[in-house]
């Protein structure tokens, strides 16, 4: 049996009621072009780290151990969440998202190194840039009409929060959506000296 999977930091319940402000917004301004959009759930909004896609259930154990030891070697994370984005553009978006500021940096070096823990278990990391973000929604062709709101609400702060441990995620589909299932919590920093 295979699991689909992927790493990621939570927000806080404050950070996570305001970005379900922020898409009641956006899908307010956006009209009809928001109903072509599929609205991710708030308790399920998270900062991707990096997915892996179907694990076969075997590699699981490698697969906490590497998550355990990339946390453990990183520092807790005073991140923010501000202003809405599309990619691959805010003309045209397929993926409506909240923006992510604070410790980037280290928060790349996070995925980095996770990245090359997780590469020699058969999961290579993501090829473009990362990007972090908090996914709002999802549009299969775009959202044309949604580019005004998203220009309208591109500076907003939605709330600061300290990362504290990175989450290990099964997420099973369905016709209702993806259900995210964490198999392990793993605090940043539980290595450091």
């Amino acid at each position: 049996m295979s699991l689909r999977l992927f790493v990621a930091l939570e927000p806080p319940g404050p950070v996570r009621r305001q970005l379900k402000l922020l898409a009641a917004e956006l899908r307010e301004r956006g009209g009809r072009a928001a109903r072509e959009v599929r609205w991710v759930l708030p308790e399920q909004i998270h900062l991707t780290l990096q997915f892996l896609g179907n694990a076969p259930e075997e590699r699981l154990d490698d697969v906490k151990r590497a998550v355990a030891g990339a946390a453990a070697a990183a520092a807790p994370l005073a991140l923010s969440a501000r202003g809405a984005g599309g990619f691959p553009n805010a003309r045209r978006p397929r993926v409506l998202w909240a923006g992510v500021e604070g410790e980037v940096e280290a928060l790349a070096a996070l995925a980095r190194d996770l990245g090359a823990r997780l590469a020699p278990l058969g999961f290579p990391p993501e090829e473009r840039p990362f990007s972090p973000h908090l996914t709002l929604g999802r549009a299969r062709d775009g959202a044309p009409g949604l580019a005004g709101a998203l220009a309208a609400l591109q500076d907003r702060a939605l709330g600061a929060w300290r990362a504290e441990e990175l989450v290990l995620f099964r997420s099973e589909l369905s016709l209702a959506g993806a259900r995210h299932e964490p198999l392990l919590r793993a605090p940043l920093g539980a290595g450091r000296a």
